[in-house]
C-alpha cells in the first residue's frame, strides 16, 4: 500500500475521532438516556465546545470526499511522487491540529491550519490535472 493510501486510512480514523468526540461531548451534556432514546425533538441546547466539535466534524466531512477522491485518482493513475506524499501529509497533519484548535476556540491560527490542509489537497489536484 502506498504512503498516500495509508494517510487516507489515517484520515478516516481521524473522521471517527471527530464523530466520537462530538458524540461523547453531547452525551455528557444530555445524559446517556437521551443518547439511546429516539431523540424526538431538539433536546437541550448544545454547549459551546460540543458545537465547536460538531462544526469541526462538518468541516472535515466537507473536504474528506474531495481528499479521498484525489488520493484514489492519483493512486489509480499511478501518480506517486514526493508531491503527492507531501500533499497527503500536509492535509492529515493540518486536520489533526485543526480539531483541538477549533475545540479550544482558537481564532486565526485555526484558519491558517485549515489553509494548510487545503494547500495539501491542491497539491494532489495539481498532480492529477498535470496527468
Amino acid at each position: 500500500m502506498t504512503i498516500e493510501l495509508t494517510i487516507l486510512g489515517w484520515t478516516l480514523v481521524l473522521a471517527m475521532v471527530h464523530i466520537a468526540l462530538a458524540g461523547t461531548f453531547r452525551t455528557i451534556e444530555t445524559g446517556l438516556w437521551r443518547n439511546v432514546s429516539a431523540r424526538d425533538g431538539d433536546g437541550p441546547p448544545v454547549g459551546k465546545v460540543t458545537a465547536r466539535l460538531q462544526r469541526a466534524q462538518a468541516n472535515l466531512f466537507e473536504t474528506l470526499p474531495l481528499f479521498a477522491a484525489a488520493v484514489l485518482i492519483a493512486h489509480v493513475a499511478g501518480h506517486h511522487s514526493e508531491q503527492t506524499v507531501l500533499g497527503c501529509q500536509l492535509f492529515l497533519a493540518a486536520r489533526v491540529l485543526y480539531l483541538p484548535l477549533y475545540a479550544a476556540g482558537v481564532p486565526v491560527v485555526r484558519t491558517l491550519v485549515w489553509t494548510v490542509s487545503i494547500v495539501g489537497m491542491v497539491m494532489l489536484f495539481k498532480v492529477i490535472l498535470a496527468g
